[in-house]
């Protein structure tokens, strides 16, 4: 007889095997899902990133309470980064190879009574076609722009990429950016402008010495406003910096608009070459999570109470759909939505992203500065066209963090308050009349096409 092979003790019971199953497959699931947080970027070696705190806050500020969680678990996108002393060498290179003039757009002066002059829809339109460089461009600062002498001289020697941000009416945290190259902070300007009420909040909790003028937040130099001269709504003075950003720093020649709800976990250098640079566009940023039509997102606008005033968002839209707005459909491709989430804007400076950011500011003007609303209708309308790269959702969610605004009693919704002498006020909610499709009980608004077909239905 032969001799019996035994089976070592280990795996006679059943159990023991079950229990190694379960342990080396929770150890593989707990991997894949600490690598898959990071996925949708590949950097392709390390870049030195500096490890050092930029600043470091009181433990009152709570710079970051109130992160929103990301649940995403899939990225149909990538973002591929490459070596960033490539990238460094790349972007200095670009820079100082562009001209000033290569925006060829002359703008507007003079004075006015609104810093845009607050042109009418007749007069806005003829604007939109770009084909004379010797025709005066309306685009802001038709009223001064109140910023110290040494705050301006600052902006004008900003000759790279700039990081701008904005904080009005003391509703975010100043946050830091995270994951910077060892030599970032000598290429990159950090830009913040805050209002009087901003800097009241950032005194009080010491961040600031009451008494300085020069003020420096880690990476961000700090720019104050006097917003006083310029828009009651502290939501319209923010948008100065969002869109105008490229006549504010006339000499950079990329920039990073990023809101104060975020805070940035890429090197912005990395993040200029790879969305804007290697995608040969003039303009980046993010498709909206949830929206593709522009009329989906006015509607969660007066829904969820983002804009006090519901019927000048019905006038803003038969507007827009008076002028040639259409929803989206594969017609407009390459532009893949109608939609973005303009808290993180990414351009390079120039003819068509300088043109697009002017002629959207004049309708935030016009309207609200709820700049989703007009940004298909800028976009289409426009020539020459906007080369634009709008990524997925998945990517935006790991170049930042996103946090809540911060919390205040007799807060009102975003965008509804105005500064009084005696503080913030907040604005009643003003209802639409007749609703977009019927005008008096029939048929038909000037809306009625676009909602059809954004419906799938065929017009009667």
């Amino acid at each position: 007889m032969g001799k019996a092979t035994s089976t070592p003790l280990l795996f006679q019971s059943k159990l023991v095997c079950f229990s190694l199953l379960y342990l080396f497959t929770s150890l593989f699931l707990a991997i894949y899902t600490s690598l898959s947080q990071t996925k949708c970027l590949f950097r392709s070696s390390p870049f030195d990133p500096i490890q050092a705190p930029l600043f470091s806050y009181p433990a009152t500020y709570g710079e970051h309470k109130y992160a929103i969680p990301t649940h995403r678990t899939t990225c149909s996108s990538p973002v591929f980064f490459s070596d960033y002393w490539m990238v460094l060498k790349e972007i200095q290179n670009l820079c100082k190879n562009s001209s000033r003039s290569s925006s060829g757009l002359r703008y507007m002066q003079g004075k006015a009574e609104t810093f845009a002059g607050n042109l009418s829809t007749q007069d806005r339109i003829p604007y939109f076609v770009h084909y004379n460089d010797s025709i005066e461009f309306p685009c802001g600062f038709l009223k001064k722009f109140p910023i110290s002498n040494s705050d301006r001289t600052a902006m004008e020697n900003c000759k790279g990429v700039v990081v701008v941000s904005a904080i009005f009416n003391d509703h975010d945290k100043i946050r830091q950016p995270r994951g910077l190259g060892s030599k970032t902070l000598d290429n990159v300007c950090f830009f913040l402008f805050i209002d009087d009420v901003t800097l009241k909040g950032l005194v009080y909790h010491r961040i600031i010495p009451s008494k300085s003028k020069n003020y420096k937040i880690g990476a961000w130099r700090v720019v104050k406003v006097l917003s006083k001269g310029l828009y009651e709504n502290p939501a319209m003075n923010g948008v100065i910096p969002k869109y105008l950003v490229h006549r504010l720093f006339p000499n950079s020649k990329f920039s990073i608009w990023i809101d104060a709800k975020l805070q940035l976990m890429v090197d912005p250098l990395l993040l200029i070459h790879s969305l804007v640079v290697s995608e040969n566009a003039d303009m980046a940023i993010s498709k909206h999570p949830y929206y593709i039509h522009t009329m989906e997102e006015a509607m969660a606008t007066a829904r969820w109470q983002k804009w006090w005033d519901v019927d000048g968002l019905k006038r803003q839209m038969e507007t827009y759909c008076e002028n040639g707005l259409l929803p989206w459909s594969p017609n407009k491709l390459p532009y893949p939505t109608d939609v973005p989430d303009s808290a993180l804007i990414l351009r390079r400076h120039g003819l068509r992203s300088n043109l697009f950011s002017c002629l959207l500011f004049n309708e935030l003007e016009a309207f609200n500065p709820r700049d989703q609303l007009a940004f298909a209708y800028v976009r289409d309308l426009m020539s020459p066209r906007l080369k634009l790269n709008m990524f997925e959702v998945e990517v935006f969610e790991q170049i930042v963090v996103e946090y809540r605004h911060s919390i205040k009693r007799g807060g009102g919704a975003n965008g509804s308050q105005e500064v009084g002498p005696k503080g913030p006020k907040t604005k009643k909610t003003k209802r639409a009349g007749p609703d977009l499709l019927y005008v008096n009980g029939s048929c038909c608004s000037k809306c009625q096409k676009y909602l059809l077909e954004m419906w799938g239905e065929s017009q009667s």
